[in-house]
């Protein structure tokens, strides 16, 4: 009888075990640095669809990459999604990301927009462009990046500060594209061409420029969708008197990032975690992304909205994107032997 009860008590052990497995194998865990409510959506729509819950830790991109370092193979994270490929860089040379495998993903996602061996892939693009002054500034005067160090533009030009990831990457495809030298050439001529003293993030840059402060301001397009469908009257207001130009059409083409996300090394959930990649590089999820988050779709299946659409069309840099990540201390030096700060 004994014998029979422990057959029984280890069985029902068993069972429970494998019925926690299998409820894990229903779950992704996300770390993420995105706060939008169109993600949030996503995610829900992709439970109702699968049956695979969707749990969300939202924190800073920093903060998360060190959590990720320091859970190891103890973290409950499964995907990592953040915005800027510097971070997916700085993530794989930690080695808390993996490939993922994927043939549906691969289909969605150009080659360009994602990482060697698919260590990452891109969920979003973001246009980093010139915007000015309606009223003020004649878009005939504008042309590049480089055009905006010239005499011209002291006094004019507003940008956010140094440390923040985006104006890093951007001076990493200088890099890139062009040599350090001529990099901190242009950072220079940016610096003593600057109307104010750089704070605030890419809507704080457009607001000022309107209030008088500049003339023009260097920003990602879907902040001025942010702007102008903001509950905020005056933002909206702002957002109105706004023009956005496509740098260096003629040249090397406007810079390019990307939201994307990657596997965590150590994640238990990988498969239903690549099922959620499928679904968020698909078209419904890029769609709404386009849509309700103002950012232009990786799926190539899939158009810009109407509202990117009135931008008008563009030519991208064509530079490998981990160059933003590889040369991010290069950007982080020059920026401070020029005193951006």
């Amino acid at each position: 009888m004994k014998k029979l009860l422990s057959i029984i008590i280890v069985g029902v052990l068993v069972l429970g075990i494998m019925g926690c497995e299998a409820k894990e194998e229903n779950v992704v865990n996300i770390y993420t640095d995105r706060h939008y409510d169109t993600d949030q959506a996503l995610y829900d729509q992709f439970t109702e669809k699968t049956g695979i819950t969707v749990n969300v830790v939202k924190a800073g991109s920093d903060e998360l990459l060190e959590r990720l370092s320091a859970e190891g193979e103890d973290t409950e994270a499964d995907l990592l999604v953040t915005s800027d490929v510097g971070r997916l860089y700085r993530a794989g040379e930690r080695g808390i990301i993996k490939a993922f495998d994927s043939d549906v993903v691969e289909s969605n996602v150009p080659e360009n927009l994602r990482g060697a061996e698919n260590l990452w892939t891109a969920l979003t693009v973001r246009a980093r462009v010139i915007t000015y002054v309606l009223d003020k500034v004649d878009p005939g005067s504008l042309s590049t990046y480089e055009a905006l160090t010239e005499p011209e533009w002291e006094g004019r030009v507003l940008v956010r500060s140094s440390d923040n990831i985006y104006n890093q990457s951007l001076l990493a495809s200088f890099i890139a594209l062009n040599g350090e030298e001529a990099a901190k050439e242009w950072a220079e001529g940016i610096v003593a061409n600057m109307a104010r003293t750089p704070q605030g993030n890419d809507r704080d840059q457009m607001k000022a420029i309107v209030a008088g402060e500049g003339d023009v301001a260097i920003v990602n397009t879907y902040y001025l969708g942010k702007l102008l469908h903001s509950s905020d009257e005056v933002e909206v207001e702002v957002g109105q008197k706004i023009g956005v130009f496509f740098p260096n059409q003629d040249t090397n083409g406007t810079h390019i990032n990307i939201s994307g996300a990657a596997l965590t090394k150590f994640g238990k959930n990988s498969e239903a975690a690549t099922q959620l990649l499928e679904y968020l590089t698909g078209e419904e999820a890029q769609n709404n992304y386009a849509s309700a988050n103002y950012e232009y779709p990786v799926n190539q299946a899939v158009e810009p909205s109407d509202f990117l659409k009135s931008f008008g069309e563009f030519k991208t840099q064509d530079i490998d994107l981990s160059l933003l990540g590889e040369y991010n201390d290069k950007a982080v030096k020059i920026f401070n032997e020029v005193g951006w700060q």
